[in-house]
């Protein structure tokens, strides 16, 4: 095992300028000047010029860049018409413009108006899809991935609210669907209420022909974890939430391997793993943001915390420390990006530290950000939030700066 030498607060910021400069004219971001791929319209949080956006918004949030350059992304990502149908979402349409829009407005009043039409489009989406929702648990059927996901579903919209205005009905409404979500439906095996019948995929595939228990911040169980425990942790409180928390915590508890020193939970089960109750540990999940211990450790710290637990806070932050300590799991996340890489590793153990002060974790920190601006200096790295450079620089500016301030840019992973 070779070492490098930590990487100051100094190196990661002027690594977080370096990105943000190379992705300052939208014209210029993408090879032939636009994004490719199916997830890279401007109105995509994940790879289109919404989430650049992002990265400049904060960036002129916290005093390092400017407003014309977040705002020249601003408008990129608002041009054409505004996806308010039945597949907006966090990451993708009005809901998505209007995260962006919030954190913008924030600090300027340049916004406000577009702010409000952004907020009365996500409203009707949101309200569409609560009604949805129950419908469905009123038959008693199982949940589609795109329910309750943060990506596609209500714990992503949910995450929104609670973060653009606590206190409105709306945050309330979600919250109450959020605990419902765990209340258990007739079943015979079991199975928990968020058990789907489709496969990771969110679509019906043969090598899960009974569907899955997904226990990820991306696409699982682990996102509602999140945002229950984040509305209990500000006082917003519904019937039942303490409860539902609980429950989603003592399923997650059930299938915790390895130890109190190294902690881990699957990724993902299929009906094989759950009526045998083992899953090999072969099987334990790269430390990823979506799907690993860099989202569903922070989600157990928010659940001791927000429980008043701290051998469960203390198990969170001991299975981040042991990622962040072994070789062979930091090099699981060889990518660059918030999702699948080191960035979403890196701000996933930022956020645990700063928010219990815990020095250990904190002392890891600047190692693995040395590691991630070796592989940074490396060509060829898309431009977008999610897997690319304009996440990788959001991660090290936060570890440079020190903050994130309110509304958080990490609310969209579900972290704060």
């Amino acid at each position: 095992m070779t070492t490098t030498a930590p990487a100051p607060a100094a190196t990661a910021l002027s690594t977080a300028d370096r990105l943000a400069n190379a992705l300052s004219d939208p014209a210029t971001a993408w090879p032939g000047g636009r994004p490719g791929g199916g997830r890279a319209w401007p109105q995509s949080l994940a790879g289109g010029a919404s989430g650049i956006a992002l990265l400049h918004i904060e960036r002129a949030r916290t005093g390092r860049g400017d407003w014309d350059t977040a705002h020249t992304w601003l408008a990129t990502a608002v041009r054409g018409d505004v996806s308010a149908a039945a597949n907006a979402n966090l990451f993708f349409g009005a809901p998505t413009l209007a995260y962006i829009t919030h954190r913008a407005a924030s600090s300027t009043c340049r916004y406000l108006r577009l702010l409000e039409r952004l907020d009365e489009a996500t409203l009707s989406v949101t309200r569409n899809r609560l009604a949805a929702a129950h419908r469905r648990i009123d038959r008693a059927e199982r949940p589609l991935m795109e329910e309750f996901d943060l990506i596609q579903g209500l714990s992503g919209l949910g995450a929104y609210h609670l973060s653009r205005h606590p206190h409105h009905e709306i945050t309330r409404d979600v919250l109450a669907y959020l605990v419902r979500l765990t209340e258990p439906l007739p079943d015979p095996a079991g199975l928990p209420p968020w058990w789907m019948n489709v496969g990771p995929t969110g679509a019906p595939g043969a090598e899960h022909p009974q569907g899955h228990g997904n226990f990820g911040l991306a696409h699982g169980i682990g996102s509602a974890l999140s945002v229950l425990s984040l509305a209990l942790l500000r006082d917003l409180v519904v019937p039942g939430m303490a409860e539902a928390v609980a429950r989603i915590c003592a399923w997650m508890d059930q299938w915790r391997h390895g130890d109190e020193a190294d902690p881990w939970w699957p990724g993902l089960i299929s009906m094989q793993q759950a009526s045998a109750g083992h899953v090999h540990p072969d099987l334990r999940p790269r430390p990823s943001w979506c799907y690993g211990a860099s989202g569903t450790a922070r989600a157990q710290q928010l659940a001791g915390l927000a429980l008043a637990d701290p051998a469960r806070v203390q198990a969170s932050e001991n299975a981040i420390l042991a990622v962040l300590r072994d070789p062979i799991q930091l090099d699981k996340v060889p990518e660059i990006g918030l999702c699948h890489g080191t960035a979403g590793l890196l701000h996933a153990a930022w956020r645990m530290a700063a928010e219990t002060g815990n020095t250990e974790i904190t002392a890891e920190l600047p190692r693995l950000a040395e590691r991630l601006i070796t592989t940074l200096d490396q060509p060829g790295h898309d431009p977008e939030l999610l897997d690319g450079a304009a996440g990788a620089a959001l991660a090290l500016h936060t570890l440079g700066t020190g903050s994130t301030p309110a509304p958080h840019w990490d609310t969209f992973l579900a972290l704060a």
